[in-house]
């Protein structure tokens, strides 16, 4: 009888133990979706404003873009360029943004977006949307405003009726 007391208390430590790791890793991951949805949700919030200098501390250094088929920018300052040269011709605006998977491993997420983009010309003219999916691959980069920032990223236009 002993014995089997001993048995079913280890096991319910063993079980508490175990319990209390996950639960520890579930805060943890919490925090981090919550900081990288305050990414997202920053970098759309400049990118409507035109504010380059803040869509960048969200970048890290060695950034690599895939923005379409023929076109890609490698390092922040690249990108930067582009995006300066697309802000000062088009109002951008995020008209959709539905997160159709995240997972986070360690110190990288990976997640997949259906996006569309409303652009507006400066100078006049229509306003056109462009839709796709995307892929942005994050990582824990302790000089950005939420700890994370985006390493890699590739968008996948859709058709354009």
């Amino acid at each position: 009888m002993k014995n089997f007391q001993i048995r079913n208390v280890l096991i319910i430590l063993i079980f508490l133990t175990k319990s209390s790791v996950g639960f520890g890793q579930f805060e943890k991951k919490s925090e981090d979706l919550a900081a990288l949805t305050k990414t997202a949700d920053s970098v759309r919030a400049a990118f409507f404003s035109g504010d380059v200098e803040t869509v960048m501390k969200y970048h890290h250094p060695e950034v690599i873009k895939a923005i379409g088929p023929d076109k890609l920018l490698v390092g922040r300052k690249a990108v930067a360029s582009d995006l300066k040269n697309t802000l000062e011709n088009f109002q951008l605006e995020f008209i959709k943004n539905e997160v159709e998977n995240q997972r986070i491993y360690g110190d990288t997420s990976i997640k997949q977006i259906l996006f569309s983009l409303r652009g507006t010309p400066k100078q006049g003219g229509e306003p056109w949307t462009f839709s796709g999916r995307t892929l942005v691959i994050s990582v824990r980069y302790d000089k950005s405003p939420t700890g994370w920032a985006i390493i890699h990223e590739i968008i996948q236009p859709f058709p354009q009726n």
